[in-house]
């Protein structure tokens, strides 16, 4: 008999990713299957070890793929298989989330549970409007109120005549499709008509509409505005606030959705400071070789070597590990001067305790090439002619006697190589690494493309945009017809512009921080995206 596992409830968050809290994402990471529901922030599932089963509950608007009597019996039958569940859902489990019932079903059984909180949108949603729930000044209780319940059954679990006086702030949870009702309710039992009030749309999220009215005008203006699920409804005086403390939706970049296409976002945080959201979709994924043959030959004979020559932090990562490997420590590069393209490269070499001796100011083969001829002092004379020349008439042995080290990409370009060895000098370059596509499906990604909901989308090398549009489909092309697309380096944008699609950002420098800086100049020029769905 097999030993029964472990379930969690957890809370997701309103839709801000910065929002899941740190045990709901260990708890995801260590999940072997994850039941999940609709209203969540697709990136929440990033965090989700990829061998886990993924189940869909959805409920969404009333439409649910799995009743709540199923839910329950996969959460116990896959439990009582041993293993770890995650029961994920947006806001709170507790908070109107069925997640009671769902824990009474695991007592049942006996089986273990944890529930991990959530923040709710009862709150986050009139915060991120610039709403405080509760002020000194205007309101000091709270309720939270399910705005979906049928309010014209003769039986209400709301007690309207309590709550309509009672309570400083009134907070309504999914209350677009019976906003009508509440209203009258409220009225009907004492609230005054001119009381404000605020509608709230895709709280926390880019997409964020908030409209403020009061309870006299409040339906038409939701109806005027064609507002829809999910919404949240705030009534009470502290709504009078949000135009002194409105401050999520002034934000430079609020509105926009920026997709990397990488495998790791790290660099695009200013973005994120600035309001916006990233959506991480890695069309790449970086691998071992196939084999270590070329590159252990070369490792074997390290002292050969004048220069060992990095491009990238992935480079060096995967040098140093089967460096490690094959017996060696960094005491057999002595004597080797280190080249860095990059700073971020540089930085990852210094990680290793190891000087970088140069670090060329042009990321290209005639830069490079300079880069190394100006260490020689034996050709000064020669140093003035390539400036002069950009290297059109280099002398035919400018490098002669060097040997290169270049550990880089399986799929890499030969022109530094090819113009070494035509000056004279030799160069080894083994396949240190593999730019893989991964086991990747674009359905959601493909439904927020259509939607208009990405307003940039940033691709590192040609092997991210082609990798996306074989992931994609036939229509990723036109799917990318309306978004501004950001690229680093004339290659990238090349293989763009042969689809038939324009580049709009590129920057001077070939780092993920330098097309950050240029999204933020591009954004601030363009203003606002329309993210109104």
């Amino acid at each position: 008999m097999n030993t029964k596992g472990k379930v969690y409830l957890v809370g997701a968050g309103p839709g801000d990713i910065g929002l899941l809290t740190i045990k709901g994402m260990k708890c995801l990471q260590k999940a072997d299957v994850v039941i999940y529901d609709f209203h969540l922030n697709a990136q929440v599932l990033n965090y989700i070890n990829h061998d886990a089963e993924f189940i869909y509950a959805g409920k969404r608007g009333g439409h649910h793929t799995m009743t709540q009597d199923e839910i329950n019996r996969v959460l116990v039958e896959k439990a009582m298989e041993g293993k770890v569940v995650c029961r994920l859902k947006g806001g709170d489990p507790f908070v109107f989330g069925r997640g009671g019932e769902e824990a009474e079903e695991l007592v049942k059984n006996k089986i273990e549970f944890e529930v991990v909180p959530g923040v709710s949108s009862a709150v986050a949603a009139p915060a991120y409007a610039g709403i405080p729930i509760t002020h000194r000044l205007y309101s000091s209780s709270f309720a939270v109120i399910p705005g979906y319940e049928d309010t014209t059954k003769d039986e209400s679990a709301i007690d309207w005549a309590r709550l309509a006086t009672g309570v400083g702030t009134l907070i309504f949870l999914m209350a677009v499709k019976n906003i009508d009702v509440l209203v009258k309710k409220l009225i009907e039992n004492g609230r005054d008509p001119e009381t404000p009030v605020a509608v709230i749309r895709w709280g926390t999220r880019p997409e964020q509409k908030a409209i403020v009215g009061t309870l006299d005008n409040i339906v038409g203006l939701v109806k005027g505005k064609e507002i829809r699920p999910p919404a949240v409804m705030v009534v009470g005086d502290v709504v009078r606030l949000r135009d002194k403390l409105n401050w999520y939706e002034k934000k430079p970049m609020f509105g926009h959705r920026v997709l990397v296409t990488r495998e790791h976002s790290a660099g695009f945080e200013p973005l994120e400071e600035l309001g916006a959201e990233i959506i991480e979709f890695p069309t790449i994924e970086i691998a071992p070789p196939e084999n270590y043959k070329e590159l252990d030959a070369a490792i074997d004979k390290i002292e050969t070597y004048n220069w060992l020559i990095f491009t990238s932090a992935n480079g060096i990562k995967y040098f140093m590990k089967r460096f490690i490997e094959r017996d060696k420590d960094i005491r057999d590069l002595k004597g080797i001067r280190i080249c860095a393209i990059g700073t971020k490269t540089a930085a990852e070499i210094k990680k290793y305790g190891i000087k970088v001796d140069l670090m060329p100011e042009e990321f290209n083969a005639e830069g490079l090439i300079e880069a190394f001829a100006s260490k020689r002092s034996a050709f000064s004379v020669q140093r003035s002619a390539i400036k002069k020349s950009k290297l059109r008439t280099p002398h035919p042995e400018l490098l002669k006697g060097m040997k290169f080290l270049l550990p880089r990409a399986e799929k890499a370009r030969e022109i530094f190589p090819e113009k070494v060895r035509e000056l004279g000098g030799e160069i080894d370059v083994p396949v240190t690494y593999r730019a893989i596509k991964p086991e990747i499906h674009g359905k959601r990604l493909k439904r927020f493309l259509k939607e208009g909901r990405i307003s940039i989308a940033t691709f590192t090398s040609a092997a991210t945009f082609n990798n996306f549009r074989e992931i994609i489909g036939e229509d990723a092309d036109e799917l990318l017809r309306d978004v501004a697309i950001a690229v680093i380096g004339p290659v990238t944008a090349k293989a763009i512009e042969k689809a038939g699609l324009k580049v709009h950002i590129m920057p001077g420098q070939a780092t993920i921080e330098a097309m950050a800086e240029e999204i933020i100049n591009w954004a601030a020029g363009k203003g606002k995206p329309a993210v109104e769905k």
